[in-house]
């Protein structure tokens, strides 16, 4: 059974109500022209778009299949534009029309393989030859309790890593094989992993990726 990739009604419900909290990689964002047409796929309520104009940025767009989440990241980040994703992932931009994209903790809300698939190639259609794609996501978890949701639901979803949280939502730690698979048409430039707190408020380790359009 395949992992369902919409999920635009917890997002515009409980999802609306949680903090999300990747940090930049300074160095990597040294990287961006301040002038840069970026993009913030899945921006959510904001929070990273607005990081990226309070650093200069003056041509940042962020957006997320959620009306109420962008409502909110309107309200809340003035300094950047938002938009809802009307038929995800398909954005309302040419081919190589953006200079930069940051695609943070949304793969794990993408539960479904094509459906990774698909987005990672609207991002690779958008972005111009050379400009960088940064992305923050989670491999799999060492731990017990991660490691026993996994068990629970790979009979139903029919992937080891997808999981059911308490509040309703699927979501998907990957192995390294697969994000490389994913990324294999981008040319990886550098990568860390890094401590953080889920949205859920639960201690993880997160996989930051590098990588350059090709």
């Amino acid at each position: 059974m395949s992992a369902p990739d919409d999920q635009s009604a917890y997002w515009n419900s409980t999802g609306t109500t949680k903090t999300f909290g990747h940090p930049l990689n300074p160095a990597w964002t040294a990287r961006i022209d301040r002038d840069a047409a970026v993009l913030d796929y899945g921006c959510g309520y904001g929070r990273l778009a607005g990081e990226l104009a309070a650093l200069g940025f003056t041509d940042v767009e962020g957006v997320d299949v959620a009306p109420e989440l962008i409502a909110r990241a309107r309200a809340e980040q003035p300094g950047a534009r938002f938009a809802v994703l009307a038929d995800p992932p398909g954005l309302d931009r040419p081919d190589g029309g953006y200079d930069a994209a940051f695609l943070f903790a949304v793969l794990t809300c993408v539960p479904d393989d094509a459906a990774q698939r698909a987005l990672v190639a609207e991002l690779h259609r958008v972005l111009r030859p050379g400009a960088l794609l940064h992305v923050s996501d989670y491999g799999l978890q060492p731990d017990e309790r991660n490691r026993e949701r996994y068990r629970r639901c790979e009979a139903r979803y029919g992937r080891f890593g997808v999981f059911e949280t308490s509040d309703g939502a699927v979501c998907r730690h990957h192995t390294r094989d697969w994000l490389d698979g994913l990324f294999a048409a981008f040319d990886p430039v550098d990568e860390r992993e890094i401590p953080v707190v889920t949205m859920n408020g639960r201690p993880a380790v997160a996989t930051q990726l590098l990588f350059a359009r090709r």
